[in-house]
């Protein structure tokens, strides 16, 4: 396959997965709110966006996006404008992220799946850590080869799934306290709100 250091991948990947970042506050989110099912849902879009990167890199189009300043902008401010957008209509939707009734909010699981896909995919970031850290793991000689980076990229995405399930239990079931606390679900749901906007506004100045 042409992968080397394999063992060192896997821990330097574990360490990256559960810093705490974009991914992590939107699976939190998805899950506290709305429960495991929906947590669930998020971490398979979020894992299809891993893939997606994962395919972008070893076809070599994340090296476009590396090297090409305007195609890196377009990516770069469609994804903090969405953040920004999906934070600021949380804000201003206000209320607590789990209703008074006892009831979590309707939202489909189609729409948490996709909006996870679009959270991942259009982070420029992801593309640029791939495209910079997978090439460290495999041989010269099969740099220009797509097997390898799809190897390294299906291993990452299973690490990747395997914790978001992990934090889609714990805060799924926290959710269950929520339902009798609205004062601390008010505050979490602005508090996950302005928090996707400041996401949002650093990938806006994300520098190459």
């Amino acid at each position: 396959m042409g992968i080397i250091n394999y063992a060192t991948f896997i821990v330097a990947s574990f360490l990256f997965i559960i810093s705490p970042g974009i991914d992590t506050v939107f699976i939190l989110n998805k899950s506290i709110a709305q429960g495991h099912k929906a947590g669930l849902y998020a971490t398979l879009g979020i894992t299809t966006g891993v893939l997606v990167h994962t395919t972008l890199a070893a076809f070599g189009l994340s090296l476009i996006l590396a090297q090409s300043a305007m195609a890196f902008s377009i990516i770069k401010y469609a994804g903090a404008a969405y953040l920004i957008g999906m934070g600021i209509t949380k804000l201003f939707a206000g209320g607590n992220m789990i209703k008074q009734d006892g009831q979590t909010p309707l939202v489909s699981t189609r729409k948490t799946y996709v909006s996870a896909v679009f959270t991942n995919v259009l982070n420029p970031k992801v593309a640029i850590f791939f495209l910079a850290f997978f090439p460290q793991f495999i041989r010269p000689e099969y740099i220009h080869s797509a097997r390898p980076f799809i190897f390294l990229g299906i291993t990452y995405a299973v690490m990747g799934l395997l914790w978001l399930l992990v934090l889609t239990f714990f805060a799924g079931s926290f959710s269950v306290k929520l339902k009798n606390s609205p004062l601390i679900g008010t505050w979490l749901n602005k508090f996950s709100a302005i928090a996707f906007v400041l996401m949002g506004i650093k990938i806006a100045f994300t520098k190459r």
